[in-house]
């Protein structure tokens, strides 16, 4: 599996190598010391699980996160605890903390190989979210996922259409789209996923595009290269 060690501090980079030659399927493919820097790498070398630091010079490691189209699997390695809510907000494999104990280290790379292989479509029922936390200002949710109407990327965080509410989650639409069910969810567009259960009505629209119409007021259109998909998928 390739992999990419993200951490400012030399030695920690070198030590996570020592532990990860334990590790015969793991295969390190290069290492960064800063957000911009990792933002190349995962360009360049397209990293299969990406070995994280949180504190690091030029952001953290959920602004590297945050800039990334594709986020591959992500393991967190620091030496505060502090984060670790934050991380599996994020969906994070694992968070260990600093120094790594070789034990820990083998249960977080099993969760990595047991994973779909990057790009699958395949969601296991385990790894499919039922709901989500949310914390937008001062407000905080437990948001049902099935009671959401619609998602809408608004740049690197998501737009939330559940009810009257819209509070905003702080994490890129991509991300979020390989943990919810696909019976349920669909891609509608580059910015737009809708949940189905809430259309009440489809009709033709420009160019091959359809035009969806959801419980509640929002009106989407679906492109013409997901429509030929929704009308697979639908039957429409």
């Amino acid at each position: 599996m390739k992999s990419l060690i993200v951490d400012d501090e030399p030695l920690a980079r070198r030590e996570l190598r020592r532990l990860l030659a334990e590790f015969p399927w793991i295969e390190i493919v290069g290492e960064a010391g800063d957000v911009s820097e990792a933002a190349a790498r995962v360009e360049s070398l397209a990293p299969e699980l990406i070995f994280l630091d949180i504190q690091m010079p030029g952001g953290s490691g959920f602004d590297l996160l945050a800039r990334l189209d594709h986020v591959p699997r992500v393991i967190f390695t620091t030496a505060y605890d502090h984060h670790a809510v934050r991380a599996f907000e994020v969906n994070a494999l694992d968070y260990l903390l600093k120094p790594i104990e070789t034990q820990r280290l083998a249960a977080a790379l099993a969760k990595a190989r047991s994973m779909p292989e990057h790009g699958s479509s395949e969601v296991r029922p385990n790894d499919i979210l039922e709901r989500l936390f949310v914390r937008d200002g001062d407000r905080c949710w437990f948001v049902p996922l099935r009671e959401v109407c619609m998602l809408m990327a608004e740049g690197n965080y998501v737009r939330l259409f559940w009810g009257q509410e819209r509070p905003l989650l702080g994490r890129p639409l991509h991300s979020l789209e390989q943990r919810l069910d696909p019976k349920r969810f669909f891609r509608a567009n580059r910015k737009q996923i809708v949940n189905v259960d809430f259309i009440e009505s489809v009709e033709l629209g420009i160019g091959g595009q359809l035009h969806v119409r959801l419980r509640g007021g929002s009106e989407v259109d679906i492109s013409r290269r997901q429509a030929r998909l929704f009308r697979t998928q639908m039957s429409v």
